[in-house]
């Protein structure tokens, strides 16, 4: 495993019947480092954020993380490992209170072994954590069931989840979705004060212009296959990629 890398996919492959949703994947993650990933609609960018934390398991290929071999392990483990996700469809415990949708993963083994019993009353660490990403502590709203929370409310819970298991890599489905250009804006910097203290990212995102706010390297993908590595701006411009993106070409 080279120096610095954090998680690397090597050969990744997955299929669903006659379809191939990831092929042939490689590609490495560095500590502290933001990763796009990018691709028309069906490319398999879902797929290789389920793979990566466990969710599917490929058909071939390897999952490594900390020069350790994770494929196919279940996603708790994985996740007790220091690999957290968001959920494109947001996965909220619906009938609890938004801040005890928090107390769940403070109570992990992994944050139980990081935090060597050094927390207090959970349910205070827990408005700690939503105030970090937006939450007014002192309003209703953290009171409120995570299920009743507007989109953008949704959105930072899904973060803040990810945050409170103390994680080394978030990945994050398609956080800038459905969200207004004032939710965007409140949100890099969250984004960007989770990279400052070490936490690497990958994004899976369709707001290009968003993601390239915060990404010098992006990762296209159409029809399961990696078709360009790379800066944003270079990237964008070589004609594959153009073509995927307007729907030219046929698959491999």
């Amino acid at each position: 495993m080279a120096a610095g890398v954090l998680l690397e996919a090597r050969g990744v492959t997955k299929s669903f019947g006659g379809v191939r949703a990831v092929r042939d994947l490689d590609f490495s993650l560095g500590q502290g480092e933001v990763l796009g990933v990018i691709g028309p609609n069906g490319a398999g960018k879902t797929t290789l954020v389920n793979i990566l934390t466990g969710f599917v398991r490929p058909d071939r290929g390897r999952v490594v993380f900390r020069g350790k071999d994770i494929t196919g392990l279940p996603p708790h483990k994985i996740a007790n490992r220091g690999l957290a996700r968001t959920f494109q469809g947001m996965r909220p415990y619906p009938g609890l209170p938004t801040y005890k949708n928090l107390v769940v993963p403070l109570n992990s083994p992994r944050v139980r072994k990081t935090a060597a019993g050094r927390f207090g009353d959970l349910d205070s660490v827990a408005l700690d954590l939503l105030e970090e990403v937006g939450f007014e502590r002192d309003s209703s709203v953290p009171y409120k069931t995570a299920d009743s929370l507007p989109l953008g409310y949704q959105k930072r819970l899904e973060l803040a989840r990810c945050i409170a298991l103390r994680p080394e890599v978030i990945l994050c489905d398609e956080v800038f979705s459905g969200l207004s250009m004032a939710e965007i804006s409140s949100m890099l910097p969250l984004l960007e004060k989770l990279l400052s203290r070490g936490i690497a990212l990958i994004l899976v995102e369709h707001r290009l212009r968003e993601l390239f706010r915060i990404t010098r390297r992006v990762l296209v993908m159409r029809f399961g296959e990696k078709i360009a590595e790379g800066p944003p701006r270079e990237v964008l411009g070589r004609p594959e990629v153009t073509a995927a993106f307007i729907g030219r070409g046929s698959p491999p």
